[in-house]
């Protein structure tokens, strides 16, 4: 049986951010086997699973996709909420809108050094929302 619900994260400035306590913090007790789906509802941010330990993978992360698709490229039409907004769009595509992690021993059973990221690809990034799904 799924239980699916939502949660809050606090305003994150641009970039990657680990938010795997964010996320185990708002969870209820796990059932013993399991998955957890974390999908964010939004178009210009995303979620992805990497490295936990060293800070500066998520700034080679920042510089790579700012360098992949950078704001305010003169081919972009849709400009309409200023520079950032078309390159979030794409980055948050090619980044994904969900994980998926195994639920074992009633505890997330992510890798040693693995973490749930949030990818904020705008300058004014409000809040962003999580719905989880417990299978």
């Amino acid at each position: 049986m799924a239980t699916t619900f939502d949660i809050q994260l606090p305003h994150y400035s641009r970039g990657f951010h680990l938010i795997t306590s964010d996320i185990i913090a708002q969870l209820p007790a796990l059932p013993e086997n399991g998955l957890l789906v974390v999908f964010i509802k939004h178009t210009s941010a995303g979620l992805t699973i990497n490295e936990n330990a060293d800070p500066a993978v998520r700034q080679d992360f920042q510089t790579f996709f700012n360098k992949l698709v950078p704001d305010g490229a003169p081919y972009f039409i849709h400009i309409n909420e200023g520079p950032d907004d078309m390159s979030a769009h794409l980055k948050a595509s090619l980044i994904g809108s969900s994980v998926t992690i195994p639920i074992k021993n009633h505890r997330l059973n992510l890798g040693t050094w693995q973490g749930v990221y949030l990818c904020e690809f705008r300058d004014g990034g409000d809040t962003r929302k999580l719905s989880i799904t417990i299978l």
